[in-house]
């Protein structure tokens, strides 16, 4: 089945960055993030630079404190970096207010979480169609039940999500987050929560939007398994990359993982 693309002006306010390229979905420029100060101080991202191309499926990893969740939550305009800059869509989000922020999160972002992130008042339905009404556009059925069939709940539209299985739920959560079109879909842990099987086909359908429907999508894993559905790996340690993959099997990105964990290759990039 075509799925139609979302059309979005940009929203006032928006600007584009100075030399920034409308083929990148995602650009951070030498963006730190430090967490309180002096001897105490937590320097959770060091300059970070790279640029996501838009229709990519970009996996990120790395061992615990690396800055996975500060780079997602600073990269989705969740947190301000201390330096740098952050572009989406070749927009500046760095200075933006906090109302701009939102209402760019609700119209140009989609979002994946391993809780699934449900309302349990709303049927599937208007759970998948709430992106749009928190943006203010007008509700679309119609793509909301392309979005459903297109994962495979084409019949569940009427359900609420307590009657659905985590990954029917999980399914859910991916056609909400594609449903405005969004310039980037970032995904956090998607199948932490999943069983094998069903963790496989939530990665099938994040892998098939970026094929079929042009998708960005931006995953936080420490799944090998999960990041060799991307076609790209990233993997950060002490808050900057420090190594990257494309389109590894499992068992390449589990051996650089290891390699990640040694201590001389800590020691090296301390």
């Amino acid at each position: 089945m075509a799925l139609r693309k979302a059309s979005r002006e940009q929203t006032a306010g928006e600007r584009a960055a100075p030399g920034a390229s409308h083929d990148w979905a995602v650009e951070l420029r030498g963006v730190h993030r430090q967490y309180g100060r002096g001897s105490s101080a937590v320097h959770a991202l060091r300059g970070l630079d790279l640029s996501l191309p838009r229709g990519s499926f970009t996996a990120i990893m790395g061992p615990s404190g690396s800055g996975k969740s500060t780079f997602l939550q600073c990269a989705a305009g969740l947190d301000r970096p201390t330096d740098g800059t952050v572009c989406l869509g070749g927009t500046d989000i760095t200075g933006m207010s906090e109302n701009k922020l939102t209402e760019l999160r609700r119209s140009r972002l989609g979002f994946v979480f391993q809780a699934f992130n449900l309302l349990p008042a709303l049927t599937v339905k208007q759970n998948v169609l709430l992106p749009l009404r928190l943006a203010g556009r007008r509700p679309d059925g119609r793509r909301a039940a392309e979005l459903l069939a297109q994962v495979g709940l084409a019949d569940k539209g009427r359900r609420r999500p307590d009657e659905l299985s985590g990954g029917q739920q999980q399914r859910v959560a991916i056609a909400r987050a594609l449903v405005t079109g969004p310039d980037v879909v970032f995904a956090d842990e998607p199948t932490g929560s999943l069983d094998t099987t069903t963790a496989a086909e939530v990665l099938t359908l994040l892998r098939n939007a970026v094929d079929t429907l042009g998708a960005t999508v931006v995953m936080v894993t420490h799944d090998p398994v999960a990041a060799a559905y991307a076609d790209q790996v990233l993997f950060l340690a002490g808050g900057a990359v420090v190594d990257a993959l494309p389109r590894a099997s499992a068992a390449q990105i589990a051996a650089r993982m290891t390699s990640l964990a040694a201590p001389s290759y800590a020691a090296a990039t301390a």
